[in-house]
């Protein structure tokens, strides 16, 4: 059987407690990176065929030994990783893509520039972006991107095997994409999501639209999905300055915070699954959108960068780009005019595409030569997996029990560490072998917990 490394946050079938999904960031600072990971994986599981292991987002260049030896493909699903913040996670993962022997597919990596399209702030970290490329390149036969504006990006680098293939995530059901109006028109009473990065909210002009729209629509729900979002939620931390913008209706201080309108998913089956309940979808988040799309509910995105806009074109999603939107943009509006049958009616097209990427690449799909993903359904349906993560406005028993219980649990492994370090302390003292401090408590206590929680684990001095 062939044995298949995915670059992911965890393996979809991986249950994690809310706190401790939160502690170890399984969603790699944003859950929209969950619902393309867990696409792939779905995809690329051939029962009998093809297994599909998490690394668990690890790209350290040290295992390049053990994977050269387990697996026989390290498969890397990539969102908008050419942009300078990922410069350093980029270069991390060149080092251990130039380690390995096996074959190294990646699937729609995309570049992140305005709506402009001008890659000129892309210029600086240029080598970093041919090193990766190269590295995948001579361990594949192409290189999936997301749309055509990443493709003329590398195109115009001198690379040539560039294909472009979308992103897995709108194929976790392979062929089939059905996204129906279910009323003819929204009315005050629909229920309805929206959802939107700081960026958007802070810069964009996307937190007039909330108030608006959070005005006129009681049964609108705001879907955050950084980290941050997640934190503020769960912990009520806005120790960061993204967990500062009190515009973003994740802090606490927000009307829709208080009134419990908010949520985050550590998990796309249960992301998706809610989205079933509502009868649109709109804002600047891709996945958010796409997350409804896969539910069948109508979704429109409000496009603030290159990521998002190439992507809607391929796909043929209905958008807008935001700096085009006014403040007063009724939802109402943009459900009359979004039109699916593009999305829908050429989705067969762009599956046959991706599939062949594939093929070309070595890699066997479950619809193609498997189950078409039954098994894989049938497995994740017997599990429980948390709801969505909500404002933290109670005070009753159960919701106290679960954050204090682990808080608990932290804090008695790290006396446990703690009381360790000075065993090894005293040891070294004694003119035993030297030994490398471990991380204080005071800074394992700073990753384990968030906002004051955070600061009433703090040592005294």
């Amino acid at each position: 059987m062939k044995r298949i490394l995915l670059r992911s946050g965890k393996s979809p079938f991986d249950v994690v407690p809310v706190e401790e999904a939160l502690h170890r960031d399984v969603i790699a600072t944003n859950a929209g990176n969950l619902i393309f990971s867990d696409a792939a994986h779905k995809i690329l599981t051939v029962p009998g065929r093809a297994e599909v292991v998490s690394n668990g987002m690890r790209s350290d260049g040290a295992s390049a030994a053990r994977i050269n030896e387990e697996y026989d493909a390290f498969v890397v699903p990539l969102a908008n990783a050419f942009r300078p913040s990922f410069e350093a996670a980029l270069r991390r993962l060149t080092r251990l893509i130039s380690k390995l022997r096996i074959p190294v597919v990646v699937l729609g990596v995309g570049a992140q520039t305005g709506l402009d399209n001008d890659p000129a702030r892309l210029k600086a970290m240029e080598p970093s972006v041919r090193a990766f490329v190269s590295a995948v390149l001579e361990r594949s036969a192409s290189i999936g991107v997301r749309g055509e504006f990443t493709a003329k990006y590398l195109t115009d680098m001198g690379f040539k095997d560039v294909e472009v293939i979308g992103c897995p995530s709108l194929f976790l059901y392979g062929d089939r994409l059905e996204v129906t109006k279910r009323v003819p028109a929204l009315t005050a009473d629909s229920p309805i999501a929206i959802n939107g990065s700081h960026s958007a909210v802070r810069g964009g002009g996307l937190h007039k639209i909330i108030t608006r729209t959070h005005a006129h629509y009681p049964n609108l729900r705001f879907i955050g999905q950084n980290l941050t979002d997640a934190r503020q939620l769960h912990w009520r931390d806005v120790d960061s300055a993204a967990g500062r913008v009190r515009q973003m209706p994740t802090h606490p201080d927000h009307p829709m915070y208080r009134e419990d309108k908010v949520r985050v998913y550590v998990d796309p089956v249960t992301w998706i699954d809610d989205l079933r309940e509502y009868d649109f979808s709109f804002g600047s988040r891709i996945h958010g959108n796409i997350a409804a799309l896969l539910a069948g509910t109508p979704a429109t995105v409000l496009c603030g960068d290159s990521r998002t806009l190439e992507l809607c074109r391929y796909f043929e999603i209905p958008y807008r780009q935001l700096d085009q939107v006014p403040a007063d943009l009724d939802p109402a509006e943009l459900y009359e005019e979004a039109d699916f049958g593009a999305l829908t009616g050429n989705h067969r097209e762009r599956f046959d595409r991706f599939t062949a990427f594939l093929d070309k690449n070595g890699l066997e799909n479950t619809f193609t030569h498997g189950d078409g993903g039954q098994a894989f359904d049938k497995q994740l349906r017997a599990l429980k997996f948390p709801a969505g993560v909500r404002p933290w406005n109670d005070a009753d028993l159960a919701s106290l029990t679960s954050r204090f219980g682990w808080l608990q649990q932290r804090i008695t492994e790290l006396d446990a560490d703690n009381a360790h370090l000075q065993r090894e302390l005293t040891k070294a003292r004694a003119g035993g072998p030297k030994v490398v401090p471990a991380p204080s408590m005071y800074r394992r206590a700073r990753r384990a917990v968030g906002g004051p929680l955070r600061r009433a684990l703090k040592p005294s001095k």
